[in-house]
C-alpha cells in the first residue's frame, strides 16, 4: 500500500482522506461508516487473482492487491474499477495483448492459479465430466454477485439437465478441505452422477478434461475462460457479461464483447498492483509470474521431502535451503541402505551415483535424481566452497552425460516447438547476460590481449581433465594438451588464446598443460581472465565439452565441439564429436537458452532465501548483493584437499 502511494494511518479521517477497507469483510462496515460520516473517499482492497501458494490463513502475504476506488470487483451491484476498465478501456494495444497471451500461456504451463499450491501430477478423472465449482458458504462474492445457497442447487440441477448421463465432478474450494470453511455440497445429498473432488489438482488439468464448466462466481470461472471454455455462470462475477460466458443472470450494463486476451489484460495487467518480494517494490505481472513459478516449483518438488546421499558436508546447508524449505526438511544419509530406509525420493550428487545406489532405489521403488550446479552458479568456485545460486535436479540423467537421456534434453525438445513470441523472455535474458558480461563463475580480470591483427582469434577453454563431463562426454580428444593440438591443427593461422580452467589455475583440480606445450601451441595464455571479456573478442571457440561453448553460442560466437556437451547436436554448433541420435529437434538459440537457463535449474535468492526466477539470480550476480563469502570456507577447502591427499596416501600405503 505504501508503494502505491498510500500513507497509512489510524485515526479519524478528514474529507480529503481515503478510508481503506478490506473488501466487504465483517470489519468493512466500520470504515464505510467513518467515510460516510466524514466525507472521506472509500477504497476497497482485496487480494489479486494470483495471490500466493496457499490461502492467507497459512500466513503467506499476497503478491498482488486490487485497490479499487469505485467498489469491489466481485460486487455486481455497482461498477468497480475493473468493470470500468473492461467497459471503457480500448484494450487494443498489440504489446499489451501479447503480454496477456503470454501470461495465459505461462499460467497454464506452470499451473498457476490464485492459490498455486496445486499438484499437476494429480490425475483428474477420465475426460468427459461436467465440472461444477463449489465455493465457501458466506463468501461475499456470492452474496454480492447475485447468488445464494439456492443458486448452487440450481446450478447443479442444470448441469445434470444440460448433460444427461454425464458424470458431474464437484470441485471443492481449497479452504473447505482444511476444515476452515464449509462448502455448499456434501457427499450425502448429491445425485448419483455427482462426485466431490477435493484433491489439490491443477485447475488447468481439470479444465482440460472437462466437457463443460458451471460456476456461480468462483475465480475458477475466469480461469476456465482463459483455458478456452465458455463457462455457464449462475451469478454475476466480474468476468460475466463480456461475451465469453453463458450468463444465466446477465448484468444489463455490461454490453461489450471482449476476447480472452482483452479480459486477461484488464484483470491481470491493468487492474492489480503487483509486488516484487525480492526487490521490495511494485512490479509488472511478469515478475509475479516468475516468483510464483519458482515458488510453486519448489513446493511441488519438495513437499513430500527428499533424502540426500553423496553430499559433502559443506554443501548441506545450501542443499537444505534449496530442497528443504518448501515442504519436509531434507534428510541426509551415508549409505544406500540408510537412504532407502527413510522412504523418500533419493537425490545424489551426480558424480557420486553408483550401481549400488541405483539398485537400492530400484528395489525399493523410490525415484532417484541427480543434483549438480546450475549454469549461472556464483561469483566464485565450487572448489573454493562458494555456495551456488542455482542447482539442477535431474530425474532422468544429468545434462553432461550424453550416454543417457537427461531432463534437459527433453526440455530442449519441448521448447523447440514453442512459437517465437513465447521465447521473448529468453531473448531478454540472453541480452541481459551479454550486456552484463555474466558467466558461470563470474571470476577473472579483463584480458590483456594483443591488439587485433588480420588473424582470427580462436578461444580454447581448458577443462578439469578428471571431470565427469570429460569422462562421459568427451570424444577422442580428452586432455587439454590434445585439445590445444587439435585447435592448432584446425586453425593453423589463427591467434590461439588458451584459457585455463579456474579450478586448475587455483591448484584445486587436474588439467595443467606443460609450459613447453603452451608456448608452442598457444599464442596467448589468458590466466585468471574473465571469460565473457574473452568471448567479446573471439571469432570462434574450440572446446571439448566446456560450458564456455554454450556461453559463446549465447553471444553469437561460432563453436566447434569435439565432444558431446548438452548444447551439441541441435544444429547450433559445428559438431566434430559423436552426437546422440535422439537429439533430433532444431531449437532456436532462444529456445536452447530457455530450456537451459529458465526451465531446467532452480535458483535461490541469497537475500530473501526464497526460490526465485533467473532474473533475480542475474541481478544478484551483477550487483554482488547477498553474495559475500564466508572467510573460513577457503581455509576449509584447502583442509579438505589436504585430508583427501592423506586418505590417498594411506590407501596406497595400506
Amino acid at each position: 500500500m505504501s508503494l502505491s502511494g498510500y500513507d497509512l494511518k489510524i485515526g479519524k479521517p478528514g474529507p480529503d482522506d481515503d478510508v481503506l477497507v478490506w473488501g466487504h469483510s465483517p470489519y468493512a462496515p466500520r470504515g464505510e461508516k467513518a467515510a460516510a460520516a466524514t466525507g472521506a473517499h472509500l477504497v476497497r482492497v482485496e487480494d489479486a487473482f494470483l495471490r500466493s501458494l496457499h490461502p492467507g490463513r497459512a500466513g503467506e502475504p499476497p503478491l498482488g492487491l486490487t485497490i479499487d476506488r469505485r467498489g469491489a470487483y466481485f460486487d455486481s451491484t455497482q461498477p468497480s474499477d475493473l468493470e470500468h476498465l473492461l467497459a471503457s478501456h480500448p484494450l487494443d494495444d498489440t504489446a499489451l495483448l501479447d503480454r496477456a497471451r503470454d501470461a495465459i500461456a505461462r499460467m497454464a504451463d506452470a499451473h498457476l492459479t490464485k492459490y498455486s499450491a496445486v499438484d499437476p501430477g494429480i490425475e483428474p478423472p477420465d475426460p468427459g465430466y461436467v465440472l461444477v465449482i463449489d465455493q465457501t458458504r458466506g463468501d461475499a462474492s456470492i452474496r454480492l454477485g447475485g447468488g445464494d445457497a439456492d443458486t448452487f442447487r440450481e446450478m447443479l440441477y442444470w448441469a445434470a439437465e444440460d448433460h444427461p448421463g454425464a458424470p458431474l465432478l464437484i470441485k471443492t474450494h481449497p479452504e473447505t478441505s482444511g476444515g476452515h470453511r464449509a462448502g455448499h455440497f456434501s457427499a450425502t445429498d448429491l445425485p448419483e452422477t455427482a462426485t466431490l473432488f477435493d484433491a489439490p489438482v491443477s485447475p488447468w488439468r481439470l479444465m482440460a478434461h472437462a466437457r463443460a464448466v458451471y460456476t456461480v462466481s468462483s475465480q475458477l470461472g475466469f480461469e476456465a475462460i482463459l483455458a478456452g471454455h465458455r463457462p455457464v455462470v449462475f451469478g454475476q462475477p466480474f468476468y460475466a457479461g463480456w461475451g465469453l460466458s453463458d450468463d444465466r443472470q446477465p448484468v444489463g450494463r455490461r454490453q461489450r464483447a471482449l476476447t480472452r486476451a482483452q479480459l486477461a489484460a484488464a484483470a491481470l495487467i491493468l487492474y492489480p498492483r503487483w509486488y516484487d518480494p525480492y526487490r521490495d517494490r511494485l512490479c509488472p505481472l511478469e515478475d509475479v509470474l516468475g516468483a510464483l513459478e519458482a515458488q510453486a516449483r519448489a513446493w511441488r518438488g519438495d513437499r513430500a521431502g527428499h533424502v540426500a546421499i553423496g553430499m559433502r558436508a559443506w554443501k548441506r546447508t545450501h542443499l537444505q535451503a534449496f530442497y528443504g524449505r518448501s515442504g519436509t526438511r531434507l534428510r541426509f544419509a551415508a549409505t544406500p541402505a540408510a537412504a532407502v530406509a527413510i522412504g523418500r525420493s533419493v537425490m545424489v550428487w551426480a558424480g557420486r551415483e553408483d550401481p549400488a545406489l541405483r539398485e537400492a532405489c530400484l528395489s525399493a521403488g523410490l525415484p532417484l535424481s541427480h543434483v549438480e550446479d546450475g549454469f549461472l552458479r556464483s561469483r566464485g568456485l565450487g572448489a573454493d566452497l562458494v555456495p551456488p545460486l542455482s542447482l539442477v535436479r535431474d530425474d532422468l540423467g544429468i545434462y553432461y552425460d550424453p550416454t543417457r537421456e537427461s531432463r534437459l534434453e527433453r526440455l530442449i525438445t519441448e521448447v523447440s516447438g514453442w512459437p517465437a513470441k513465447r521465447l521473448a523472455r529468453a531473448e531478454a535474458l540472453v541480452a541481459r547476460l551479454t550486456a552484463l558480461g555474466l558467466s558461470k563463475y563470474n571470476l577473472g580480470e579483463v584480458p590483456d590481449l594483443p591488439e587485433p591483427d588480420t588473424r582470427r582469434m580462436v578461444l580454447v577453454p581448458g577443462q578439469v581433465e578428471d571431470d565427469a563431463s570429460i569422462r562421459l562426454g568427451a570424444g577422442e580428444v580428452r586432455s587439454n594438451l590434445d585439445l590445444l593440438e587439435t585447435a592448432r591443427r584446425l586453425h593453423p593461422h589463427a591467434m590461439l588464446v588458451y584459457k585455463p580452467h579456474p579450478d586448475v589455475e587455483a591448484g584445486l583440480r587436474s588439467g595443467a598443460v606443460p609450459a613447453e606445450a603452451l608456448a608452442r601451441l598457444a599464442d596467448v595464455v589468458a590466466h585468471r581472465t574473465d571469460p565473457a571479456a574473452l568471448l567479446a573478442r573471439a571469432d570462434r571457440v574450440v572446446t571439448m565439452t566446456s560450458l564456455l561453448g554454450f556461453e559463446a553460442l549465447l553471444r553469437q560466437v561460432p563453436v566447434t565441439v569435439l565432444g558431446t556437451p548438452f548444447y551439441a547436436g541441435w544444429g547450433l554448433s559445428n559438431d566434430l564429436g559423436p552426437v546422440p541420435a535422439r537429439r533430433q529437434a532444431r531449437p532456436s538459440l532462444a529456445a536452447l537458452a530457455h530450456a537451459t537457463l529458465i526451465s531446467y535449474p532452480r535458483y535461490l535468492d541469497p537475500v530473501t532465501g526464497l526460490p526465485c526466477p533467473v532474473e533475480i539470480a542475474v541481478e544478484r550476480l551483477a550487483t554482488g548483493e547477498g553474495l559475500a563469502g564466508k572467510p573460513g570456507l577457503r581455509a576449509l577447502a584447502k583442509l579438505q584437499g589436504w585430508f583427501a591427499g592423506q586418505a590417498w596416501i594411506w590407501r596406497d600405503g595400506h
